[in-house]
């Protein structure tokens, strides 16, 4: 087997990593549920759909490390 075809152990990490993060930031957002309930219902759709985009933006790195090995382009 070549040092190609040979699986790579990062996507494993990578993958329990991603949800490991996933479940902490889903607590994050959980823990806040009490203060974003008592705002009004407009402000509420604002907030979650932002908590709800914005937990991807870190995942970047992580993917490229899992695809390349490198952190950085």
């Amino acid at each position: 087997m070549t040092p190609e075809q040979r699986p790579s152990w990062r996507k494993p990490v990578g993958i329990f990593a991603i949800l490991i993060f996933i479940g902490l930031w889903a607590a994050l957002v959980l823990s806040q549920v009490d203060r974003i309930s008592a705002l009004p219902w407009y402000v509420q759709t604002v907030i979650y759909l932002v908590m709800g985009v914005i937990w991807i933006l870190p995942l970047g790195p992580l993917l490229r490390w899992m695809e390349t090995g490198k952190w950085r382009e």
